[in-house]
C-alpha cells in the first residue's frame, strides 16, 4: 500500500509538474491530482477533457479540469462536452469537424453554390457565439445586490445582467415604464417632492401634515353633514307649507 501512495505522488508530480502544480490541484480539485487518463481535447474557457475507461468504473471515467482552477463554474462547460461527459455521445467534440467533413462527402448537392465548402456548410450557417467568462447559464450572470456586481462570477458593479427577462417583466428594459409624476407636495416652494400617486404622497407627508390633512378632512366631512341637515330643515319646512293650503270641501 506505501508503495502505490508513493508511486501514486510521483506519477502525479510528473503530471502535474512539480510540487506546486501537485499541491495546487490537491487543495482545489481533491482527487484529481491523483487521477491520470488520455487527454481528449479543451474548450474555449481553457477546461481539459480527459478520460479512462480502464482504471475507473463507468460514471467516473470521464472528468474535467478547470481551465480557471480557482474560480470554477459548471455553467463553464459548453453543452457539446456536457453530452461527452455524461456519455450521451462518445465522440468529444474535439473530433467533430472531422466526423462533419467525413460525413459531408455524402451529402449530395441538390444545386450548385457560390458558398465555400469545408464540409461544415453541411449544418447550416453559424455565428460565433460570445459568453461572458464562458459562462453557459446566464441566469448566474446577475448583480448580487444593487451597486455590488457579483463577484463570484466576475461580473462588475453596474454592469447589465445577462439573464433573460421575458417581456411584460419589471426587469426587461423594454418593459419598464417612464415615471409620470402627478404633484409635487411642495409645488409653492419650488418642488423637492414629487409623488405618482395619492398612496406614494401619503407615504411622503410628516406627522404633522398628515394630521392636519386629516383635520382637514373632518372638516369638510363635518361641512358636508351641516349642509345636508340645513337642507333637509328646508325640506320639511316646504312640506309643511304645503299642508297648511285650502281646506277641500270650503266655501
Amino acid at each position: 500500500m506505501v508503495y502505490g501512495v508513493i508511486r501514486s505522488f510521483q506519477a502525479a508530480l510528473k503530471y502535474r509538474g512539480g510540487w506546486r502544480g501537485l499541491l495546487e490541484h490537491m487543495y482545489t480539485n481533491g482527487d484529481y491530482p491523483f487521477k491520470f487518463g488520455t487527454y481528449m481535447g479543451h474548450d474555449a474557457a481553457g477546461n481539459r477533457y480527459y478520460e479512462n475507461r480502464v482504471d475507473y468504473p463507468f460514471g467516473q471515467h470521464r472528468w474535467v479540469e478547470p481551465g480557471d482552477i480557482h474560480n470554477f463554474d459548471s455553467a463553464s462547460i459548453p453543452p457539446e462536452w456536457h453530452g461527452w461527459m455524461t456519455s450521451m455521445n462518445d465522440v468529444p467534440p474535439s473530433s467533430e469537424n472531422v466526423f462533419i467533413k467525413e460525413k459531408g462527402r455524402d451529402i449530395i448537392p441538390l444545386d450548385r453554390s457560390s458558398v465555400p465548402s469545408d464540409g461544415n456548410s453541411a449544418v447550416g450557417h453559424q455565428e460565433p457565439v460570445m459568453n461572458f467568462h464562458h459562462l453557459h447559464n446566464l441566469t448566474t450572470v446577475r448583480s448580487r445586490g444593487w451597486g455590488i456586481g457579483n463577484p463570484i462570477v466576475g461580473l462588475p458593479p453596474g454592469a447589465k445582467d445577462s439573464f433573460y427577462t421575458q417581456p411584460g417583466s419589471p426587469y426587461n428594459e423594454g418593459s419598464v415604464r417612464p415615471r409620470v409624476d402627478i404633484g409635487d407636495l411642495d409645488a409653492a416652494k419650488g418642488g423637492g417632492r414629487p409623488y405618482k400617486s395619492q398612496k406614494w404622497a401619503d407615504r411622503l407627508r410628516t406627522p404633522q401634515e398628515k394630521e392636519e390633512l386629516e383635520k382637514e378632512k373632518r372638516r369638510i366631512v363635518e361641512g358636508a353633514i351641516e349642509r345636508e341637515r340645513e337642507a333637509a330643515r328646508r325640506r320639511r319646512a316646504m312640506m309643511a307649507a304645503r299642508g297648511s293650503g285650502t281646506v277641500v270641501g270650503s266655501a
